[in-house]
């Protein structure tokens, strides 16, 4: 079980992870229309990706916005959470070693000891956005079978390789739990709720330049003559 879920479909799980989200994002983009939008992305180019870098830096610093700064615990559950979900598989050692021998190429890894951390945190992040799901009805009410079902995905994914790296109990089984978890996220980011791990940067983008074009980009230079 261990060979099939580090070798072929570790690298079916890759491409359609990878293929599906380009997919996505073009789909995103070919979807805009300046008429319903209302606002001419080519017009003021340059003042339009200023905008964009602009929303995505804000919104991945946390605290960087208004909405972070007035939703304390939301914001620390969100950013514990993917420290825990996004750094620990791009950048954990033992992620590298496998990513290497599946494609050839990895990034720089963390310390182990970085990795151990970040991973409990993002566990305790996951937890914290669960108990919020529950107890605040605005969010309880928007919630359906597939959130539940992801972030369940997620903590599984994240609680199956702490087990594993600290070896309690049966590691081949908790080992093989992790991968498997880990590899059905992959599978299913492209055509679920996970497709925003590249949607964001996209919405992001479109919204920094309705932003720096249209709503107030006058101040700042050339704008949309609406």
């Amino acid at each position: 079980m261990l060979e099939i879920l580090t070798g072929p479909l570790l690298k079916l799980a890759l491409i359609v992870f990878t293929v599906g989200l380009l997919v996505r994002v073009a789909l995103y983009i070919k979807g805009l229309d300046w008429r319903l939008e209302r606002v001419a992305y080519a017009y003021g180019g340059s003042l339009g990706v200023k905008g964009a870098i602009w929303s995505i830096f804000k919104w991945l610093v946390p605290f960087g916005t208004h909405s972070w700064r007035k939703q304390l615990f939301t914001t620390i559950a969100f950013f514990l959470f993917h420290a825990g979900v996004v750094i620990c598989p791009l950048f954990l050692a033992g992620h590298m070693i496998l990513l290497e021998e599946t494609v050839g190429f990895s990034l720089p890894s963390l310390p182990t000891a970085a990795g151990d951390v970040l991973a409990a945190l993002g566990f305790l992040g996951g937890i914290m956005l669960m108990l919020r799901r529950i107890t605040l009805p605005q969010v309880r009410i928007l919630s359906d079978k597939q959130d539940w079902a992801i972030l369940t995905l997620c903590l599984i994914t994240l609680g199956s390789g702490i087990i594993a790296r600290y070896q309690f109990g049966a590691y081949d089984f908790w080992l093989t739990l992790h991968m498997l978890a880990g590899e059905i996220i992959l599978f299913i980011a492209p055509f679920t709720k996970l497709s925003h791990i590249a949607l964001f940067f996209a919405s992001r983008a479109q919204l920094g330049m309705d932003f720096a074009i249209k709503r107030g980009g006058a101040t700042r230079g050339p704008a949309f003559p609406w």
